[in-house]
């Protein structure tokens, strides 16, 4: 880390007055992007997804219980594998504390994976977590949503994610998509965010963010692990 420049707290306070001016300006930005977001025209659901929960079979119009907004987190955990992805898992460590209070604004928040239900109820007891999550295993819900895709697709490099013809990507892939149901029963799918616009909801990276180090990452969640996989070690530090 190369040396810091040092100053007195008056110079201080005018370059951090100048950069508030700055975050100012971007929190009226991400204003106005959520409510050009809320503004996006909606796509009416009509092929039937059948799910598998705790509960036992749902709809994607059972899944919202008794909300009318519904937040699909597609989280990565293929048919055969036997642990969730590791960045997935970093960013559902976040959903629990904010689940605590959107489930009482009319939001319902859950996971979607294709594992079998067996192996999402095993890895999510390990985890610790609290969160509805659910399998689509034997559903197109995952391929029609574009976060999971055949390996003919991936290897003839026939992928489309994140709105675009992909480079490099897995059979499966995370991202978030967002319902909403009517008073008819009707479901619409309103929005849907790919790659790093997840970020949004990751609070350590936020955190990360206003630490003087950053995220101090040479890729993108490389110093990351599974909370339970974590060695005592000293603190990274930028090299």
């Amino acid at each position: 880390m190369e040396p810091h420049k040092v100053t007195s707290r008056e110079e201080w306070l005018e370059a951090r007055k100048a950069l508030l001016k700055r975050e100012k300006e971007m929190t009226r930005l991400r204003d106005k992007i959520a409510e050009e977001r809320r503004a996006l025209p909606w796509v009416k659901i009509d092929k039937e997804y059948v799910f598998n929960t705790a509960e036992g079979k749902k709809t994607l119009a059972e899944l919202f219980g008794n909300n009318s907004q519904l937040v699909i987190y597609h989280f990565m955990m293929g048919p055969d594998w036997e642990a969730g992805c590791s960045g997935c898992s970093f960013l559902a460590d976040h959903l629990d504390g904010a689940n605590q209070h959107i489930k009482h604004h009319d939001v319902t928040l859950m996971a979607v994976s294709r594992a079998p239900l067996d192996k999402i109820q095993a890895y999510k007891k390990r985890m610790g977590w609290d969160f509805d999550w659910a399998s689509s295993n034997g559903s197109d819900f995952n391929f029609d949503f574009h976060v999971s895709f055949s390996k003919a697709d991936v290897e003839a490099g026939n992928v489309f994610y994140n709105f675009q013809k992909a480079q490099d990507p897995g059979e499966e892939m995370p991202g978030f998509s967002i319902f909403y149901k009517n008073e008819n029963g009707e479901v619409f799918h309103t929005y849907s965010s790919y790659a790093r616009g997840n970020e949004e909801v990751i609070g350590a990276y936020m955190l990360l963010d206003i630490a003087p180090l950053g995220r101090n990452e040479s890729s993108s969640m490389d110093w990351m692990r599974r909370h339970d996989e974590y060695e005592a070690q000293a603190a990274r530090r930028s090299a």
